[in-house]
């Protein structure tokens, strides 16, 4: 699978780097500098061990978009031995990737099997209203009515534009939910990001960050856990379940844990999610890449039996 030139993506003025897809603006500062630098260490390790794999995975169609070197799928495909399909006939099996919160499926021919063709609306009112219907338990407040800290995020995934708020109050055009108490005793903040393949875990990447900085995408720590050391059987059930209502095949959770009475709240989802996460080790960013690589190999020839025994 070659690279693509990705450097195409970004338009870069004033200080501040555009993202021509996503409309998503990063300012060049030193800590974003020092994450690239970090990010382009990991690129360069999987470069070298992607030329040493054996290619004799099922050939994958990316549409409409192929994944750019820094979405978490890309060095997953890399490590496991898929081969690239430039077109849907000569694909085995097709992967419905844009870095949009809500997209259109693109048109396979009849029989190809499309990862995550049946789930296009990763918008926030479509994580709360899934969550819902899985657990009775409601993520998404009313902000003219709840009484209490709540927090206002935009639709759009993937913004980090959260903000704590007491209601009542206006909505202001934003999805409000709950506030989850996610804090850890020495008052950092804990996020578990998810990894999923076929509504399974393997991964789990917890993620740490100053009380302050609960909305940022900077983390001051990440480690790496297994699932089972994270998450209960009953658990990992109900993920599994939420998963299959959201027809989410490939993807990543934002999960977090209250620590009031130790619940657990799903509260984003994203079809692109981006990763490993750069404060992870390198040789735990290579680790669970290959975990996944491995999980997502298995859920593709399944998948793609699957289709044939359909035929």
């Amino acid at each position: 699978m070659i690279s693509t030139a990705w450097w195409r993506d970004f338009h870069y003025e004033d200080g501040v780097m555009h993202v021509k897809k996503t409309g998503a603006e990063v300012p060049v500062e030193p800590g974003v500098v020092g994450e690239t630098l970090n990010w382009m260490v990991f690129h360069a390790r999987v470069e070298v061990e992607r030329r040493r794999i054996r290619r004799d995975g099922p050939r994958i169609w990316f549409a409409p978009d192929r994944p750019r070197p820094w979405y978490l799928i890309w060095p997953v495909v890399q490590l496991a031995g898929f081969r690239q399909a430039y077109s849907p006939e000569e694909a085995d099996l097709g992967f419905f990737f844009e870095d949009l919160t809500e997209s259109t499926p693109p048109l396979a021919p009849s029989g190809l099997p499309l990862i995550n063709a049946d789930c296009p609306d990763v918008s926030k009112s479509a994580v709360g209203r899934v969550f819902q219907q899985v657990t009775g338990r409601a993520l998404k407040v009313d902000p003219t009515r709840w009484d209490g800290p709540m927090v206002g995020k935009s639709e759009r995934n993937g913004a980090h534009d959260g903000r704590i708020e007491s209601g009542p109050r206006a909505g202001d055009g934003l999805t409000w939910q709950r506030l989850v108490d996610n804090t850890a005793p020495d008052g950092c903040v804990e996020d578990l990001r998810c990894p999923t393949v076929g509504g399974e875990i393997d991964v789990v990447y917890l993620k740490r960050r100053p009380l302050e900085k609960r909305f940022e995408n900077h983390n001051s720590e990440v480690r790496l856990l297994n699932a089972a050391d994270a998450f209960s059987d009953q658990e990992r059930d109900m993920i599994r379940r939420f998963c299959a209502a959201m027809k989410l095949e490939w993807g990543g959770l934002d999960v977090l844990r209250d620590r009031r009475d130790g619940a657990l709240w799903i509260v984003d989802v994203n079809k692109t999610d981006m990763g490993p996460p750069i404060a992870l080790s390198i040789s735990d960013k290579l680790d669970s890449t290959r975990r996944l690589g491995t999980m997502l190999r298995r859920h593709a020839e399944r998948i793609i039996a699957g289709s044939l025994t359909n035929a």
